[in-house]
């Protein structure tokens, strides 16, 4: 167990990151494994309701690819995926929108909410948001109805953080090249919104430990990479397959005036705080 004097050591050494983080904007994407395991659901949305009670001005941009996989198995349609993104028909679109901005949205909200927070549920249509046009592939592939940002418009978020809200956006935009609606990937989402709010960190919550070197060894971590390392990793093929798109929106997000970007295994109970509240740290850190 641990004593009183540890637990009062552990706190201490919090207190400079609570300095540091209070006041600050800090974007967090939430999806994978630490939505699906209820123990891990439990530690991320107590992380979350600690942060945000210690002064961090939290976003919260979720995803919920499980629950949409399952609701289209429920009406029995097949879940395919082109380059890692969900082919999204109209049918898919409608189920993608019930299911991210209604079943998944409001269960966060409500969570956090029984836990002691104020949290406010949002999608990319509330206030014009998030904006796009349909994603076109270089390599000339169909994926529907997937979309592209375009525009942030970040009132809605800012309003509510500034009212004492978390705001818990999921992740579909309004068309500007027609009349629907878009699906998009909220790595994505969280990078465009933390480059909008000029936030002081973007944090994308993953299934794996972070980047590594070796892919069968997770010893081989890489704690922090800078932008400037990155066309090198790639060449090496170190950053592949679907690291790739997540180092893409880091890299992005740093460029434009975002502080960093961590990539961070959403499957370790408490890596939030980890990284955010200790010196120990977490995940894969780009920095500019």
């Amino acid at each position: 167990m641990t004593s009183n004097h540890e637990r009062a050591t552990i706190l201490a050494e919090a207190l400079p990151y609570i300095q540091k983080y209070n006041g600050q904007t800090v974007v967090i994407k939430y999806g994978g494994n630490a939505m699906t395991s209820p123990a891990l659901f439990d530690a991320v949305m107590g992380d979350l309701v600690l942060l945000s009670l210690v002064g961090v001005r939290l976003v919260v941009v979720h995803g919920g690819g499980p629950e949409i996989d399952e609701m289209l198995a429920r009406v029995g349609k097949e879940s395919r995926k082109v380059r890692g993104l969900r082919y999204t028909d109209e049918e898919t679109m409608e189920i993608v929108q019930m299911v991210l901005c209604g079943k998944v949205n409001k269960n966060l909200v409500d969570t956090l909410g029984r836990l002691g927070s104020r949290a406010l549920g949002l999608c990319g249509l509330d206030g014009g948001l998030l904006k796009a046009k349909q994603l076109k592939l270089d390599d000339g592939q169909d994926i529907g109805l997937v979309g592209d940002i375009v525009a942030v418009d970040p009132r809605p978020v800012l309003d509510a953080i500034e009212k004492g809200y978390i705001p818990v956006v999921s992740t579909v935009a309004q068309g500007v090249d027609g009349p629907g609606a878009y699906n998009i990937n909220a790595d994505t989402a969280a990078s465009e919104l933390a480059i909008a709010m000029k936030a002081t960190k973007l944090v994308l919550l993953t299934d794996v430990k972070g980047l590594l070197r070796d892919p069968s060894d997770e010893s081989t971590l890489l704690p922090t990479v800078r932008v400037g390392e990155v066309p090198g990793l790639q060449e090496e093929g170190v950053i592949s397959g679907g690291m790739i798109p997540k180092i893409e929106c880091c890299v992005k997000a740093v460029n434009q005036g975002v502080g960093d970007a961590l990539i961070l295994d959403g499957r370790v109970p408490h890596s939030i705080l980890l990284e955010m509240l200790t010196d120990q740290g977490a995940g894969t850190m780009v920095l500019p």
